[in-house]
């Protein structure tokens, strides 16, 4: 299994207090531990609002993990283009705009998420809740890759997310105990539906502030809900999206 979304809060690196919240640590023995028995055999490691955008952690962690695991920063606008082409020699390959907790200078991401693409190749990760998403296409139609977090987190939001998948957008099965979605299977049914290679599960580990952590059960969800599709939604299908598929993993 290749875990599409996975946090690691390592203590010898500091955190930024967001919204008055600070997480307890969570390392990768921890994350080791907590999916022993899964088949985890590498994943991406996304950084969270709490970790700002100081991304000394990601270095560290994505060496210690090794070939098969990827990389999510969080970059500021002034960010250089040997900071990018940095990342990237450690295995980020993705950039991450969090909307639902900071405020975001819309023509800033683009540029930053434009230049990032051109440089290395590196898509954008969206947090936000799909209800926005509408608000957002002027945005999303000048980037060439872009992903969802969460399912979009809402079920209001679910219309907006099917069409943005329908013309190419891919959707992280993360976070069933953080969105607010009626019927998470449902979801995943649809959005399946509409484009099989869209669908890219993680655990959303170690699911702070989520009103539970994943669990066992989410991966019975997303079985009933893709069925044949599994290997790909498990798998494949975030391989390609992160370009690991030429890669073994660890």
């Amino acid at each position: 299994m290749f875990d599409a979304h996975v946090h690691i809060l390592d203590p010898r690196f500091p955190l930024v207090e967001n919204n008055g919240y600070l997480p307890e640590p969570f390392t990768i023995a921890d994350y080791r531990a907590r999916v022993d028995g899964f088949g985890v055999d590498g994943g991406a490691v996304v950084t969270a609002s709490y970790q700002g955008t100081d991304q000394s952690y990601l270095f560290a962690a994505l060496q210690e993990l090794g070939p098969g695991w990827v990389g999510v920063a969080q970059l500021d606008a002034d960010a250089t283009d040997e900071d990018i082409l940095a990342l990237d020699r450690a295995g980020v390959r993705a950039l991450r705009f969090n909307l639902r907790r900071s405020a975001t200078d819309m023509k800033l991401l683009t540029t930053l998420a434009l230049r990032a693409w051109d440089l290395a190749g590196w898509h954008a990760e969206f947090y936000v809740d799909a209800s926005l998403l509408l608000s957002l296409e002027p945005v999303f139609k000048k980037l060439p890759a872009v992903s969802i977090d969460h399912l979009g987190m809402s079920t209001r939001g679910l219309p907006y997310l099917l069409d943005l998948v329908d013309r190419g957008a891919k959707v992280k099965a993360t976070g069933f105990g953080r969105a607010t979605i009626d019927d998470v299977g449902d979801a995943l049914r649809r959005l399946h539906a509409v484009n099989p290679s869209a669908l890219m599960f993680g655990t959303d580990l170690p699911g702070t502030r989520a009103r539970r952590a994943f669990e066992a059960a989410d991966l019975d969800l997303v079985t009933e809900a893709v069925g044949d599709d599994l290997d790909a939604v498990l798998s494949g299908n975030a391989r390609a999206w992160y370009r690991l598929t030429d890669q073994s993993p660890s």
